[in-house]
């Protein structure tokens, strides 16, 4: 399993973790609690991780840095779509995963 870009839906207690591979098939998908979100992430080779712009967004970043990803912080306009597109599943389409890629970069 090689991750090429990992997105994260940050919350308070449960956290959604999606992962594509450079074709854009997904090929990880975990619901992590807060306690165990740095330990699942170390557990992953580094990749591209894409989290929302929001207040522990720049907290989040740091530590997943320490872990040797590279991440990239998208802004809550970018993310958008993604929430309209995935109302009532978590399933992403081949059209999602290059805007994700394109917004990360």
């Amino acid at each position: 399993m090689t991750i090429d870009v990992l997105g994260i839906d940050l919350a308070k207690n449960v956290f959604q973790l999606h992962g594509v591979d450079r074709k854009g098939n997904a090929v990880f998908k975990r619901r992590v609690m807060r306690d165990q979100l740095l330990s699942v992430i170390a557990g992953i080779e580094p990749c591209t991780v894409a989290i929302e712009a929001c207040t522990g967004a720049f907290c989040w970043a740091r530590q997943f840095e320490e872990l040797g990803h590279k991440v990239k912080i998208v802004s809550p306009q970018y993310v958008k779509p993604f929430v309209k597109l995935w109302r009532g599943e978590h399933n992403r389409t081949n059209h999602e995963v290059p805007i994700m890629r394109r917004n990360a970069a």
